[in-house]
């Protein structure tokens, strides 16, 4: 898969991001979100972060896959996933 990279406005706490691409004269309709994790909800957020990260994650929708993991703060992690698209979705409709 080839990437594309676009700038989405910071802004705190949760994002819902729908895009609508056409390449090659189909139509994609792709859903992201960006999450906030907090270190404070690990079980243990003393520990080592990715263990943290696996942690949080392992609780979270199976309808979405990780996209991307941003750059850590002392307090969260944020974290962008891709919904997951149903073979009835891949269709192209013109």
């Amino acid at each position: 898969m080839s990437y594309i990279a676009i700038p989405i406005p910071r802004e705190a706490g949760k994002q819902d991001i729908q895009i609508e691409v056409t390449v090659n004269n189909e139509k994609q309709s792709l859903h992201y979100k960006v999450e906030l994790f907090y270190w404070d909800d690990c079980q243990n957020p003393q520990g080592h972060r990715a263990d943290c990260i696996a942690e949080l994650l392992a609780k979270h929708d199976p309808n979405w896959t990780v996209y991307y993991i941003g750059s850590p703060t002392d307090k969260f992690v944020p974290i962008t996933f891709v919904e997951r698209r149903r073979k009835t979705e891949l269709q192209v409709s013109n």
